[in-house]
């Protein structure tokens, strides 16, 4: 009987322990140094979850013939205007362009100023070219160039300076106004020839460089 007695409290004392082991799990208590609760695991679960509606839809995009024709017609035009875009600045603001204006050395200088002020002693006006590009102005004298009109238009404004200072009117004010003035007229001129080509539709090789030059010419009488 004793044995049986034994055998009975084993396993009543078996089946508290396992009545105990089977109870509520009971969450740790918060650290009371803790101001706000982590949440990082349910965002990084909220971020690791792919947005299966944004790709299903992009890939239809992807995979639908018209869309690729339309996205490839669009890149052909951009390239297009672009490279025309590029060739209109390259032809008005080149600056291998403007470097030919500037081609010019004593020779040709003293020639040309003879040529500016006794135009009735010349001939022949043409322009020459060697494979479709116009020679020089050092190479020819009826070339258009900049370097003349730029240092006329200067000594205008230097002989201005000492007309006024003779007069007892000179001021740096009035001198830069002077300047101003002749480069917007210069600038109005230019415009204005440009408009008279394009108003009676002719085909010119006729750069605003080259209408500059000729206009500048002026300041050298």
């Amino acid at each position: 009987m004793l044995s049986a007695h034994l055998i009975n409290v084993d396993f009543i004392r078996i089946a508290g322990s396992k009545h105990r082991g089977r109870g509520p799990l009971v969450p740790p208590a918060p650290d009371p140094h803790q101001l706000f609760d982590d949440t990082s695991a349910g965002f990084q679960h909220a971020q690791g979850t792919p947005a299966s509606g944004i790709d299903m839809g992009f890939n239809t995009l992807l995979a639908d013939p018209m869309a690729n024709v339309a996205v490839a017609y669009g890149s052909s035009i951009a390239s297009q205007s672009k490279d025309i875009v590029h060739k209109e600045i390259h032809r008005f603001m080149s600056v291998n362009r403007l470097k030919y204006f500037f081609a010019v050395d004593t020779a040709y200088v003293t020639k040309k100023l003879a040529l500016l002020l006794f135009p009735y002693a010349h001939q022949n006006w043409e322009v020459r070219y060697s494979r479709d590009t116009p020679l020089t102005p050092r190479q020819d004298i009826n070339a258009p160039d900049l370097y003349i009109p730029s240092m006329a238009f200067i000594t205008y404004i230097l002989l201005a300076g000492i007309a006024l200072g003779l007069q007892q009117r000179f001021s740096p004010e009035v001198l830069g106004m002077c300047a101003s003035t002749a480069f917007v007229w210069v600038v109005i001129e230019v415009l204005a020839l440009l408009l008279s080509l394009y108003l009676v539709t002719v085909q010119s090789d006729l750069t605003p460089f080259d209408l500059l030059a000729y206009s500048g010419y002026k300041y050298v009488g």
